[in-house]
């Protein structure tokens, strides 16, 4: 009896809950780990998992681009100036875009560009140059790839084969500065020799001489207006330079409101359209209610007229009712009960002397100034 007991004891140490046999488990060799299901995790740490994920995946989707794999060849090129190109720039090959610009950095005395171009051919006689895409101010790099080969990837396009936009800055000071170096007396006396040379010309001949005479004669007199016009000139062209940030950012801004107006296009269509619309629905409403609306608006203008004429009236009766209504209101106005005092219910001969009436029970006579203040 004690070993069938011992036996089912054994039994039952070898079952689990579910039913399933441990002993047979234990035959078949090493379990696989269960893998513990969503559900049963913690749900804070599955969602701070997924939100980082989902932040890895936002990142290199806006990255893609500059991803090593699968981009484009780069260059480099040799500026005199930058010229206001900037990274991110577009690089266009007969006005299609093929890359963009890496970088822009200072190497010595000149501007050293990195651009990417992605499925174009670039020559080794490639030649560059910075142009204007916008009125604004906006810049690309223009390519025109030339020669019989292929330009290397680790060499540099040179100054000779690179341009760089016209600067009207840098133009009037060097033209103020060649003019300012002109000698105007030196200049008024050979054109006065020239023509003294050609006295004895023909008469169309003298007549040009005359001419170069006259000339001269108004530079040397205007020497002081043209010297001022010059200083003016060189201030001028100084002040543009100075201000050469600010115009940029004004442009920039500038560049930016288009931008936002564009964008904002269909909303401004849409409320303009709405605005219309409203208008017209007003102007119906207006138009198909005006036989109710009239004769409500004359009846209001004669009961404003009526009132008006009795102005007076009505002055006088507030003045009047204002009293009664302020009595009403101290007898109701202490809860759902009269509140009222009654003088002379009691003999006065039988009354304390501390709460005898001073005046007697009549109450005290209104003034004409009380009366006109609705007292």
């Amino acid at each position: 009896m004690r070993n069938l007991v011992r036996r089912s004891l054994l039994r039952r140490s070898l079952v689990r809950r579910d039913g399933t046999d441990r002993g047979a488990d234990r035959a078949a060799g090493p379990r696989r780990p269960r893998i513990k299901p969503v559900k049963e995790r913690n749900p804070v740490g599955v969602a701070v998992v997924g939100l980082l994920a989902l932040a890895l995946l936002a990142v290199v989707v806006y990255n893609v681009e500059r991803l090593p794999f699968g981009g484009g060849t780069s260059y480099s090129a040799d500026f005199s100036e930058a010229a206001g190109l900037d990274e991110g720039d577009e690089v266009r090959i007969a006005g299609v875009k093929v890359g963009e610009v890496t970088g822009v950095a200072l190497d010595g005395a000149k501007v050293k560009v990195g651009f990417e171009v992605e499925d174009a051919w670039l020559g080794d006689r490639t030649t560059a140059a910075i142009a204007i895409k916008t009125l604004l101010g906006d810049k690309y790099l223009a390519l025109d790839p030339l020669g019989s080969g292929r330009q290397d990837p680790g060499s540099r396009i040179p100054l000779s084969r690179t341009t760089s936009p016209y600067d009207v800055t840098q133009a009037f000071q060097d033209l103020s500065g060649t003019v300012d170096a002109i000698d105007t007396q030196q200049l008024a006396e050979s054109f006065e020799a020239i023509s003294d040379t050609f006295a004895d010309s023909p008469p169309h001949v003298r007549k040009a001489v005359d001419g170069l005479s006259a000339l001269s004669k108004t530079v040397s007199e205007r020497d002081a207006e043209l010297a001022e016009l010059l200083e003016g000139s060189a201030r001028f062209s100084k002040t543009l330079q100075d201000q050469e940030s600010s115009f940029e950012i004004l442009l920039e801004d500038g560049g930016s409101l288009l931008g936002e107006l564009r964008d904002r296009r269909d909303a401004i269509r849409a409320l303009l359209e709405g605005s219309r619309k409203l208008g017209t629905e007003l102007g119906g409403l207006v138009d198909d209610n005006e036989k109710q609306l009239r004769p409500t608006l004359e009846a209001l203008g004669r009961v404003t007229g009526v009132l008006e004429e009795n102005n007076t009236r009505l002055g006088e009766t507030l003045a009047l009712v204002g009293p009664y209504y302020r009595l009403v209101g101290n007898t109701l106005g202490n809860g759902r009960w009269f509140d009222s005092y009654l003088c002379g219910v009691v003999p006065r001969d039988y009354l304390p002397e501390t709460s005898q009436p001073e005046t007697g029970c009549m109450p005290p006579r209104q003034t004409a100034a009380a009366q006109g203040n609705g007292e």
